[in-house]
């Protein structure tokens, strides 16, 4: 009996060696493709450059269709001369600027606004800012929805790439002044919104950020 139970336990032990060998080398696979294929976003919604290994890896080219033609060539411009771009990943990006740039104004912060905008945007929004400190204002505005997101226009000029994209949103303004009285606007009705912010990024460049350079009514 004991020498049985002994010849069990070497066969288990044995099973056992086997199986984690095999778990062992399909679990370090899995990690690195999942590692090597795919990078979060950080808490500004920016994405860090892919792996070498993922650049090179063939590009989807399905989301780029379905566009006008001027966007449509534009949009494989940037393709072409950007390994990194991810239309989808873009747009998703794009929307999350929109309201961190929104907010940011809103509450007059200049410090977030410098690092989301270029230079001209941002003298434009902190001269804004500015004349409504100078006028005892604050905004009380809240972004309800954002409806719908498309793109607008699309370019390579030389090694800038430019994205124009439209935006379709509701957004509730009030207005108050320096004793917090309502002069303008209203939470409870919200108002729609359409804008065509152009977003802006040297695609020679290591950091995949992109900026806005481009305000207009859409």
């Amino acid at each position: 009996m004991i020498v049985e139970i002994a010849i069990l336990a070497m066969v288990a032990a044995f099973l056992g060696l086997r199986l984690y060998s095999v778990l062992g080398r399909r679990a370090e696979q899995e990690e690195e493709i999942v590692h090597n294929g795919f990078d979060r976003a950080d808490d500004q919604g920016r994405v860090p450059p892919s792996p070498t290994a993922v650049e090179e890896a063939p590009r989807l080219e399905r989301p780029i269709t379905g566009f006008p033609p001027a966007i449509e060539q534009g949009l494989r411009e940037i393709a072409g001369s950007d390994r990194r771009f991810d239309l989808l990943a873009f747009l998703d990006g794009a929307k999350g600027a929109y309201e961190m740039v929104l907010e940011a104004f809103w509450r007059g912060d200049k410090e977030e606004l410098k690092e989301l905008c270029d230079d001209d945007v941002y003298a434009s929004f902190a001269t804004a800012i500015d004349a409504r400190e100078e006028a005892g204002h604050t905004l009380d505005n809240k972004l309800i929805r954002i409806e719908d997101t498309t793109v607008h226009s699309a370019m390579l000029d030389g090694q800038i790439a430019r994205i124009a994209v439209r935006f379709v949103s509701d957004i509730a303004a009030v207005t108050r002044d320096k004793d917090e009285n309502v002069i303008a606007g209203s939470l409870d009705d919200a108002v729609e919104s359409r804008d065509i912010w152009t977003f802006s990024r040297d695609v020679r460049s290591n950091d995949p950020a992109w900026l806005l350079d481009e305000t207009d009514e859409g």
